[in-house]
């Protein structure tokens, strides 16, 4: 398999792929592996995972222009993601040993009765994990599955191969096993064939369609499954606010890591008040972007990571401009080589355009008027997904009675593209179902156990 760079089109590296015996193969291995790893005292689990993070930091800038090399991120937003990175384990080792441990929620001395709640490994898990964050997409899952004592099978996109790589071989030098955490890599058909092995949960991050097959698979199977199905991501901006504050803090939401995430702002619902001061405050902040080679430490915007985004983003915009919508600045792929799409913002958007209802995933957004607060929530909930929603306004109980309407898993007020790892990361509707973070996304791993002790 051939690695691009996506900024170039040059090839960067070919690696083998796994046939199907080898993940097959991969994956017995990690079975036999699992219960040696599972018996492995917690407290030298998290070593070993300390030891990952300290490896992190050592390598930090050659992981950083490797994930820029093939993804085409901008060399200042892998090192940010990397840097992210560091508080995600730090959550994970510092609250992981509360987490796990055994409950007693009954000791009735009386009667000679305990009752505790034990949380055991799954097994092995399968991680199908994404090429937009795959630092932060796969520490989600890998991280906290292997301390809750699991194997991990990691199958990093075709599109971070080599980031993936790289995740396996700083595992291996921390002391996790090498068939504890094995890297399977291949493409869409390498995925299928991990997903017929005997696994005990699927965590994956990718389309709503492959979703939907994973989840119909998992299902027969019953064993665990979360999947991240991306987002169409509303934000309301009311006329209550600091309209240039407001505009330099979407734009960024919008088109931070070229608009290549699932939690990206991708329709923004103005109130008629401030509607044309916003949007042109709007277009001022978006023009300032600089596009350029990601090695090159001023580029806010790279290319795009894979080429058939291309004729998805030029398809919502003519769509967008033969009903109406106003393209201010942007709206065509750059010639030449590499995946290259101009910033794009659309004006008098509305709901009859795919660029307000379908995953743009690129560098284009869409601006609506809303005339008050219940059509913005109405105007927010059209959607197939729900993933986030956000509201902006001066007033906090305004935004608090918005959010409550809102259908998504993660809500911001006067923020946006934004994840902690203290709270859980979920979705609803397309966006999703299952969850990663906080402590129930350490408590996903386990499955409970239920003890009635009585003494002799």
């Amino acid at each position: 398999m051939k690695i691009h760079n996506p900024a170039t089109g040059a090839v960067i590296a070919d690696v083998e792929i796994d046939s199907s015996a080898a993940v097959r193969r991969k994956a017995q291995q990690a079975r036999a592996a699992q219960a040696g790893w599972a018996a492995t005292p917690l407290k030298r689990r998290l070593a070993a995972i300390a030891a990952f993070r300290e490896r992190v930091v050592a390598l930090r800038e050659t992981l950083a222009r490797t994930l820029t090399e093939e993804v085409g991120k901008p060399i200042r937003q892998s090192r940010n993601e990397l840097d992210g990175l560091l508080a995600r384990i730090d959550f994970f080792l510092k609250e992981s040993p509360r987490t796990l441990r055994q409950e007693t929620v009954l000791a009735d001395v009386d009667n000679n009765m305990e009752e505790r709640i034990s949380h055991e490994p799954l097994g092995v898990i399968a991680n199908i994990s994404a090429w937009n964050y795959p630092y932060f997409v796969g520490s989600n899952v890998f991280v906290p599955a292997l301390i809750a004592g699991n194997a991990v099978l990691y199958k990093p996109s075709e599109y971070a191969t080599l980031t993936g790589l790289h995740i396996a071989q700083m595992m291996r030098e921390a002391g996790v096993p090498e068939d504890v955490f094995v890297p399977v890599v291949g493409d869409g058909l390498t995925g299928a064939a991990l997903l017929r092995q005997h696994v005990d949960g699927v965590f994956f991050t990718g389309s709503y369609a492959t979703g939907q097959r994973i989840a119909a698979s998992a299902g027969r199977r019953m064993i665990r499954m979360q999947l991240e199905l991306g987002g169409k991501d509303p934000v309301y901006v009311c006329e209550d606010v600091d309209v240039d504050a407001a505009a330099a803090g979407l734009a960024d939401g919008a088109f931070y890591n070229n608009g290549q995430s699932c939690c990206a702002v991708e329709r923004i619902y103005v109130a008629d008040a401030i509607y044309g001061r916003f949007v042109d405050a709007f277009v001022r902040e978006v023009q300032r972007f600089r596009l350029g080679d990601p090695m090159d430490e001023s580029t806010y915007l790279g290319p795009l990571t894979r080429k058939a985004q291309l004729a998805v983003l030029r398809r919502q915009v003519a769509q967008a401009r033969k009903l109406g919508g106003r393209v201010l600045t942007g709206g065509k792929a750059i010639d030449g080589r590499g995946h290259w799409f101009e910033p794009t913002v659309v004006a008098d958007a509305h709901h009859g355009m795919d660029l307000m209802r379908e995953e743009s995933f690129g560098p284009v957004i869409g601006l609506q008027r809303a005339s008050s607060d219940d059509e913005a929530v109405a105007l927010m909930n059209d959607s197939a997904y729900g993933l986030t929603a956000g509201v902006y306004t001066k007033a906090e109980k305004r935004a608090k009675r918005i959010l409550e309407r809102v259908e998504a898993g993660s809500v911001y007020w006067n923020c946006c593209d934004r994840v902690s790892p203290r709270l859980p990361w979920s979705g609803v509707k397309h966006s999703g179902i299952g969850l990663t973070l906080s402590t129930y996304g350490i408590r996903t791993f386990t499955r409970t156990k239920a003890w009635h002790l009585r003494g002799a």
